[in-house]
Order: structure tokens, then C-alpha cells, then sequence
């Protein structure tokens, strides 16, 4: 990996920046792998938390059916103003020929 921000360093600083991107890919690695690995155990205590109590694996059910049809109609209205936002500046465009709208 060449790169020309390098070229004015002496060796040791070239090698001082190289070894530190280094260390900081490791430890985001390491960090990433960690993450995961909670992820993980995470889900896996889910999903025995939703077998061992059906109720609470409804209630979550329809919490994300509502948050879905809330978004769903959320995208609509934004939509709908998007039409509604073209259909106004078609009007104003009669008007203001020269605004190119």
C-alpha cells in the first residue's frame, strides 16, 4: 500500500505511522469480534427469553407489526407532500413563468 502523503517521512516515521494503522486495525478487529460475540449471546438469550414466554413473543409481534405499518405510513405521507410539494410549484410556475419551475 503506497501513499504519497508518505514520501516527505523519514523511514522511522513511515514506519512509526505504519506499525500504529496496525495496531489500530487489531484492535478493531478484536473490538468487532467482541461485538459479535455479545450480538450473539444476545439472541441467544432472546430467543430462550420468546420460548419460554409465548405472550411476550406476541406482544413483541404486534409492537413490530405497528412500528412497520407507522413507518409504512410515515413513507406515505412524506410521499404524498412530495406530489403535493411538484403539484405547488406547477401553480406557482403559471404565475412565475420564469422560475422554471
Amino acid at each position: 500500500m503506497y501513499n504519497s502523503e508518505y514520501d516527505d517521512l523519514s523511514f522511522e516515521e513511515q514506519l512509526h505511522l505504519t506499525e500504529s494503522l496496525i495496531r489500530r486495525r487489531q484492535n478493531q478487529q478484536i473490538s468487532l469480534r467482541r461485538n459479535a460475540q455479545l450480538l450473539q449471546q444476545e439472541l441467544s438469550f432472546e430467543a430462550e427469553l420468546l420460548e419460554d414466554n409465548p405472550e411476550l413473543a406476541q406482544t413483541i409481534h404486534a409492537l413490530n407489526m405497528q412500528e412497520i405499518q407507522s413507518n409504512q405510513q410515515g413513507l406515505q405521507n412524506v410521499l404524498g407532500s412530495e406530489e403535493l410539494a411538484s403539484k405547488e410549484q406547477s401553480v406557482w410556475s403559471k404565475f412565475f413563468p420564469g422560475l422554471g419551475g
